[in-house]
């Protein structure tokens, strides 16, 4: 017997709607190529802000319904990877953002940014508990290589970068992300200088399993592999912020391919030919895990709308 939901993508974005709906009474599976660990969102440097997505008028809204779950996870920091970490975006002002931010708590402006305490997320680990999450609630997580979507009553289509060619739909295109993971020489705030214009950036966000550095925004991108020369002067420019990282060990270099959509984020319920219901949610560009419970739970209600 078919469950009553597949939903299509693994990453975060695929767990938190498969949750969602979980939760609420249906049966899921999760179809997905690879294990959520081997993801896209595994690579992410976790922190929540909107950062490369569209449209501008509804992310305000699932950003801040996804920061809600977040300060709950993170009375439980070792279980879910979810911690509340003080940081600062340098350069960044309020009268930048839209209204979203006046509902952020702490958000501050200071002469050198702005200053915030903020979910920094442990991708892996957090990977983890949306799967133990998922499975307490009684869904699955099966490996499908899928070259189409399945003919079934309700999918769910959260396949990031994979909607190019599954749906297909040309408007999503990679931004590549290249960043380093080098020993932590006590570094306990998060930083961020995104620059309006070019393909590198800097950032760094302390992880449990080290100092996270970016990093990189290269469009239509598809090289996976770490590049030495970008990995260097990712390194060299945090360490103008704090030079003691231009001594710190290299553990590890990784690359991901952010799913930016040109015309934003996919939310839509269509019906299929067969008379089945198709929900996609992709295109979320670099502000994945920052949109991921707010997505969830606008595709899980039209996931479960009766048909009329």
């Amino acid at each position: 017997m078919s469950s009553d939901v597949i939903v299509v993508g693994g990453g975060v974005i695929g767990l938190t709607t498969a949750i969602v709906l979980a939760e609420s009474g249906r049966r899921v599976r999760v179809w997905c190529r690879e294990p959520s660990r081997e993801s896209t969102s595994a690579v992410a440097g976790g922190l929540w802000w909107p950062y490369r997505i569209e449209p501008e008028e509804r992310v305000g809204d699932w950003s801040l319904a996804s920061l809600r779950v977040y300060e709950e996870l993170a009375l439980k920091p070792q279980e879910t990877g979810v911690r509340l970490v003080e940081g600062l975006h340098a350069g960044a002002r309020l009268d930048g953002l839209g209204p979203w931010a006046a509902q952020v708590p702490g958000l501050r402006q200071a002469p050198e940014g702005l200053r915030a305490r903020l979910p920094l997320i442990d991708m892996p680990t957090h990977l983890s508990w949306l799967e133990q999450r998922l499975a307490d609630a009684g869904g699955t997580v099966e490996a499908h290589a899928v070259d189409r979507l399945p003919d079934a009553p309700l999918v769910v289509n959260c396949t990031g970068l994979g909607a190019r060619a599954l749906i297909p739909d040309p408007q999503v295109r990679p931004v590549r992300g290249q960043l380093v993971v080098v020993e932590n020489p006590g570094i306990r705030d998060w930083y961020t200088a995104v620059e309006d214009a070019g393909e590198e950036s800097t950032y760094f966000m302390p992880q449990p399993y080290g100092l996270l550095l970016g990093g990189t925004a290269q469009e239509d991108d598809w090289n996976l592999a770490p590049d030495p020369a970008t990995a260097e002067r990712i390194i060299a420019r945090c360490a103008r912020i704090h030079p003691e990282i231009a001594d710190a060990p290299v553990l590890a270099h990784r690359v991901g391919l952010r799913p930016v959509r040109d015309t934003g984020v996919r939310v839509e319920r269509r019906l299929t030919a067969r008379g089945g219901v198709l929900v996609h949610n992709y295109g979320h560009g670099g502000a994945g895990v920052t949109v991921a419970w707010g997505c969830a739970e606008e595709a899980a209600a039209l996931a479960t709308t009766p048909s009329g």
